[in-house]
C-alpha cells in the first residue's frame, strides 16, 4: 500500500501532526506501540511567560492563535472540551520577583498577557503578593490523545505495534512491512534517543513527576504558579507538580519527588494538610539542549524525518510546527530555520 506519511509515534506531537496531515489531505498511517507516554502524564500546561525572570515565549503572538484554533477546531470535531483557560496566579516570593512583575506591567507587549498584582486571597501564602497572568490554561492532553487515536482507527490511519528500526528498508524502496510511504517522520519522545538515524541530535531529557491530589479544603479557583504548579480540577481535586530531574531518567514514581511537591505546595497553601493523593505519575519530557525543537530532514537520507523536543511546552507550540512542517513536506515552504535540524549538520554528524 502507497501512502504518504508514515508517523511513528502517538503522542501530542505525533497525534496533531497526523491531524494537520489529514486536513490537507494526506494518506497517513500512526504507528504507536500504546504504552504510556510523556504526553498523557503532562499536565499540558499554557502559559505565555515563564520563569523567575518572567520571559515572554518567542513566537507566542504566533504559536498562541494557531494553538487555540486547532483545539476548538478538535473541540467542534469530537463534541468534548479539551483546553480549559483559566486564568493563572503567580506567586511572588521576594522582593527581586515583585520588582520583576513591575517592570515586565510597565513593558507594553507583555500587556496581553499579565494584567496587574494583587493581594494574595485567603488560604495562599504569598508574602510579596500575586501578579496576574491572562491567555493561560491546560489542555486535557490524555482525552485529546484517546480521542485522536479512535479517530485515526475508525480511519484506519493507526497500527498499534511495537516498531523495530530494522523493519524499515530505505533501499531500492522506503518501505515499512505492506507499506511504502512517501516520507516517514518519527514522534517518538525520548526514544529519539535510540533511533539509529536522529540519535545524534543533543536532547537533554528531564523526568517529570506529578500528583493528582484530592482535598476537603477550599481550593484555589486559578492555576498557581510558585515553582511548581497546582490546577484545579473538578469535586475537590487538583493536579500539583512537576519535577524537573535529569541526573536519574525513567518512569518510576519516588517518595521523594512526592515529598518535595507536597512541601512546596504546603508552603503556598498551607491549609491543605490532609491531602489524598490519588495518581503519582512519572514522564520523560524529550527536552532539547537549545530548547529549541528538532524538526527537519535526515541529512542523508531525505524521506526520513523528524518531529520531536517540544519539551514542556508542547501544547502551545505543537499545532504552529506542526502546520510549517506539514507544508514542508508538501514542498509549500521551507522550515523555520530555529527549528530545523540542520543546525546540527557539521557540529554532530562526522566528516
Amino acid at each position: 500500500m502507497q501512502i504518504d506519511v508514515l508517523l511513528i509515534g502517538q503522542g501530542l506531537a505525533g497525534s496533531l501532526l497526523a491531524w494537520e496531515l489529514l486536513q490537507r489531505p494526506m494518506r497517513i498511517l500512526v504507528v504507536d506501540d500504546g504504552a504510556e507516554n510523556a504526553s498523557q502524564v503532562a499536565a499540558g500546561l499554557i502559559n505565555p511567560v515563564t520563569g523567575q525572570r518572567l520571559v515572554k515565549q518567542v513566537d507566542v503572538e504566533n504559536l498562541l492563535p494557531v494553538a487555540m484554533h486547532a483545539y476548538r477546531q478538535l473541540e467542534r470535531q469530537f463534541g468534548q472540551a479539551f483546553y480549559q483557560q483559566m486564568p493563572m496566579l503567580k506567586i511572588l516570593r521576594t522582593a527581586k520577583e515583585l520588582e520583576i512583575a513591575e517592570r515586565r506591567l510597565s513593558q507594553a507587549d507583555y500587556r496581553d498577557y499579565l494584567s496587574e498584582l494583587a493581594a494574595a486571597s485567603k488560604g495562599i501564602n504569598a508574602p510579596y503578593g500575586v501578579l496576574q497572568q491572562g491567555q493561560t490554561g491546560y489542555l486535557r492532553t490524555e482525552a485529546l490523545l484517546s480521542r485522536l487515536r479512535d479517530f485515526l482507527r475508525n480511519k484506519h490511519c493507526y497500527r498499534r505495534h511495537t516498531l523495530q528500526y530494522a523493519e524499515i528498508n530505505l533501499e531500492p524502496a522506503l518501505r515499512w512491512q505492506e507499506i511504502y510511504p512517501r516520507h516517514i517522520v518519527f514522534c517518538e519522545g525520548y526514544q529519539a534517543l535510540t533511533n539509529p538515524w536522529f540519535k545524534y541530535l543533543p536532547f537533554q531529557l528531564a523526568k517529570g513527576e506529578i500528583l493528582g491530589c484530592e482535598s476537603r479544603q477550599d481550593i484555589p479557583k486559578q492555576i498557581l504558579n510558585y515553582g511548581h504548579w497546582l490546577i484545579p480540577l473538578e469535586s475537590g481535586r487538583f493536579k500539583t507538580g512537576a519535577t524537573f530531574e535529569t541526573d536519574q531518567v525513567d518512569h518510576v514514581p519516588t517518595e521523594a519527588a512526592k515529598t518535595a511537591l507536597l512541601a512546596s505546595l504546603r508552603a503556598v497553601c498551607p491549609q491543605q494538610q490532609n491531602l489524598n493523593v490519588y495518581q503519582h505519575r512519572a514522564g520523560i519530557r524529550p527536552a532539547t539542549r537549545d530548547k529549541q525543537p528538532f524538526i527537519g530532514t535526515h541529512p542523508k537520507y531525505p524521506q526520513l524525518h523528524i518531529f520531536n523536543g517540544f519539551g514542556a511546552k508542547g501544547s502551545l507550540a505543537i499545532p504552529w510546527y506542526a502546520a510549517r512542517f506539514a507544508d514542508y513536506l508538501q514542498q509549500y515552504a521551507g522550515l523555520p530555520p530555529v527549528c530545523d535540524i540542520r543546525r546540527y549538520d557539521k557540529t554532530y554528524i562526522p566528516a
